[in-house]
């Protein structure tokens, strides 16, 4: 059935798709969704894929003859909209003075043409040339990849003079290149992660046999979480690839787990099956339980604005349970069978089974008697001490977490996206080099409907109000629109009558018509802003849309005009501020759910309080950590408070398991946490560093977004397994024995201490002397 399921996965896992457009950022029901994606991507926007041609003249004819066959062969690319280049606009002025649409050969006329009708978008100096390559905004991540591979192989066709050098960039050709050179660096990373893992499971998990065996259960829930990813239409986006190292560290501690309970119960001297029976019996449901908890911590994340936020949730949530069932059912199955198939072979050569009822009386003693390893005693030490000096340990662990809170809200935000990706990689030098030349084309776009797109009153707000953005902000550099166009058609002056407007509308090309003006109901203006984000950050942009915005309010437009302010930046800021500010309420959240899930599956305040507590203290520290080593919080690392408690918790809940396991025995609670330390604490080691090591790849990557993410995920393991070691054990002890002293207290004050006493007298107390001392 699993090899079946393996099939059935594959399968599902042909339907999965990569998106990283505005449905990923933004809800598709979201006013900033429809504005931005439905009115301007559709309508006007489109992506310029530019070609800078420089370390030449610009008037050379054979450069001016190389562009035009560029041009010719770009423009028939599906999905180009337009091509702007010199040679396009000699072209056109050309046809417009002689009625020939075509190259000058003449020089001297050619030079005239170009100094007097290119504007400086497309010729910034007499060495740089821009070649626009306009892309519909409702083009495909995968139609994009494919027009730049079309375009890169055009300028080759071209022939261009060898003197010049050709560089291809823009904002798609950039997100293209970062886009698979990020899933390239992940699929190494991956790689070296898992030979990480192995090196850890050598090396800590030696004490059993097929150590190794953990591995491939929990690749094998991931295998299962990719089919049921592409059956439930779950994209994969930049976030959710951050999913898997968090799944195979949480998978491969189930696997753990199980395999880890199974040879103790086989070093009791019980059978391959009463060995899975009790396995079943005692860590099935402690594993479970983790497993409902994580969840709970991992749900808060479903609370997030931001679609791809809300995927890396159902990502994380659907594979925990993949990889939980591949634990329970596969990996213990193997073992049972790995057993019974080495107790045949020996058996077959005549040697008695070193496990189960035929194991010898001598082994099973010389079992019992074996000395406990160097880790054995290190965790033996550890929960002795710590229940020894609880209110030192704890005074000093409050203290510390509540300066990390304190010191959290000074951890700085980035959101510059440039400094996410190496700095050397080619595509962010050529962006940089675009911008250098430019001064940066980012844009704020107005969206102003009407019922009336010629109407003169319009046109004039139009050109008032960019004429005011533009002299009185510093930021705005210039405006575009259809009263610009007007204006510089008639003389410098927007015409009074709507029948003038309509004959120069019939007058302009197509293309630069359509660029401004949709129908009869809808125009566009955009106010250039330069390197805006580059310059002042987000928080720049932020405010220099709320100023255009209350400007709009103090210039309001004619009756029966609206102004929608849009545009990818004004997007991206929305979307990094609901990242950003969201993650404490989404941490604190998920700390509610935990407690809830505890106290509703337990009905007990104390186990539902104290794994609570233990992860709250990892939250501060985390914080302080952060803080002290200069660190940032990226969109990546913004949900990694649900992660710390989804990871952490389950340890503390799977010690405590064992913990009242032991407890239920017969033993003290001093005895029953000591126990619980060393038997169940080897496996939590040993599945909490192998996570550590795996995500210790992740911080070699030249990507800074994935490598923060590491190092930060790194800090959080670290800290949930010392907390799990050094926090849970006195708070469990200490909170443990004052209720058990509430209790005995409680039934003396009710008079039911004697009644008690005497039914046990010859019971589990013995004789009076006995009671008395009890």
């Amino acid at each position: 059935m699993a090899l079946l399921f393996v099939l059935v996965s594959v399968q599902g896992a042909q339907n999965i798709s990569m998106e990283s457009g505005t449905e990923t950022f933004v809800e598709k029901t979201s006013q900033l969704y429809q504005d931005f994606d439905h009115l301007y991507m559709n309508i006007f926007g489109t992506e310029a894929i530019v070609i800078i041609v420089e370390d030449g003249p610009v008037s050379d004819p054979a450069l001016l003859q190389a562009m035009d066959r560029l041009d010719h062969m770009s423009s028939s690319l599906p999905g180009v909209v337009g091509v702007q280049s010199v040679s396009s606009v000699v072209k056109d002025a050309n046809f417009g003075l002689t009625g020939e649409a075509a190259l000058p050969e003449d020089r001297v006329e050619l030079e005239s043409l170009i100094t007097h009708y290119v504007p400086e978008q497309l010729m910034p100096d007499n060495t740089h040339t821009l070649i626009y390559v306009e892309i519909a905004g409702s083009v495909s991540d995968d139609q994009k990849q494919e027009i730049l591979r079309e375009i890169e192989t055009s300028v080759v066709l071209a022939e261009f003079p060898p003197d010049y050098n050709i560089v291809v960039t823009g904002e798609p050709a950039f997100m293209v290149s970062m886009n698979n050179a990020m899933m390239s660096s992940m699929a190494v990373l991956l790689g070296l992660s898992v030979v990480l893992m192995i090196v850890v499971l050598y090396l800590v998990f030696g004490h059993v046999r097929w150590r190794l065996m953990p591995l491939a259960i929990v690749l094998l829930g991931i295998i299962y979480t990719f089919g049921a990813m592409g059956y439930l239409e779950i994209p994969m986006t930049m976030v959710s690839m951050a999913a898997f190292p968090v799944l195979i560290g949480l998978g491969i501690d189930y696997a753990i787990q199980f395999q880890n309970r199974i040879e103790e119960e086989l070093e009791r001297g019980e059978t391959p099956a009463e060995a899975v029976v009790d396995t079943i019996k005692h860590t099935g449901p402690a594993v479970l339980i983790a497993l409902i908890i994580t969840a709970l911590g991992f749900f808060s994340l479903v609370t997030s604005s931001v679609p791809m936020i809300q995927d890396f949730a159902k990502l994380l949530l659907i594979g925990i349970v993949m990889c939980f069932l591949a634990s329970l059912f596969v990996g213990v199955t193997v073992i049972y069978g790995l057993d019974n198939m080495q107790s045949i072979r020996k058996e077959r050569f005549g040697h008695l089974s070193l496990t189960g009822k035929n194991k010898s009386k001598t082994s099973s003693s010389n079992s019992k008697e074996a000395k406990p390893d160097i880790l054995d005693r290190i965790l033996g030490r550890t929960t002795h001490f710590t229940i020894k000096h609880p209110f030192m340990i704890l005074s000093i662990a409050v203290l510390v977490c509540a300066g990390g809170l304190l010191a959290d809200t000074q951890v700085p935000i980035q959101t510059d996206t440039e400094t996410f990706v190496p700095q050397d990689l080619p595509a962010l030098v050529d962006l940089k080099h675009l911008s250098d030349i430019t001064g940066g084309e980012d844009q704020l776009n107005i969206i102003i409907k009407t019922d009336n797109v010629a109407d003169p009153n319009t046109l004039k707000w139009m050109d008032e109000f960019s004429i005011h953005e533009v002299d009185n902000r510093n930021n705005i550099l210039g405006a575009e629109s259809m009263a610009t166009i007007v204006k510089s058609m008639n003389g410098g002056v927007i015409p009074e009558s709507e029948d003038e407007i309509r004959s120069l509308y019939e007058q302009m090309p197509a293309q630069q018509k359509d660029r401004f003006m949709y129908g009869e109901n809808m125009l566009l203006l955009n106010l250039n802003i330069g390197d805006v984000m580059g310059s002042l950050g987000m928080e720049g942009v932020e405010v220099l849309t709320d100023v255009v915005r209350d400007d709009m309010l103090w210039m309001s437009p004619p009756p029966g005009l609206t102004a929608t302010i849009t545009g990818s930046n004004v997007v991206f800021t929305e979307v990094i501020g609901a990242l950003t500010s969201g993650r404490v309420f989404m941490t604190y959240l998920g700390l509610g759910l935990v407690f809830g899930g505890l106290l509703l599956i337990y009905r007990d305040l104390l186990k539902a309080l104290v794994p609570v507590v233990t992860m709250f203290m990892v939250v501060g520290w985390s914080g302080g950590l952060m803080y002290l080593m200069g660190m940032e919080y990226t969109p990546m690392t913004a949900t990694l408070g649900a992660l710390i408690l989804g990871v952490g918790s389950e340890y503390a809940v799977l010690m405590m398991e064992r913990y009242f396991e032991e407890k239920e025995k017969g033993a003290t609670p001093e005895e029953a946490m000591t126990e619980a330390g060393v038997k169940i604490g080897k496996a939590i080691i040993t599945s909490g560093l192998t996570t550590l090591f795996g995500f210790c790849a992740l911080v070699a990557s030249d990507f800074n977004i994935i490598s923060s993410f590491g190092m930060i995920t790194v800090i959080d393991v670290g800290l949930a397994l010392f907390a799990t070691f050094v926090i849970f054990p006195p708070v469990m002890v200490l909170l443990d024995n004052f209720r058990e002293k509430r209790k005995a207290k409680k039934i003396i004050l009710d008079g039911s201490f004697e009644d008690d006493i005497s039914t046990t007298e010859t019971g589990k107390y013995g004789t009076d002397p006995g009671a008395d001392a009890f």
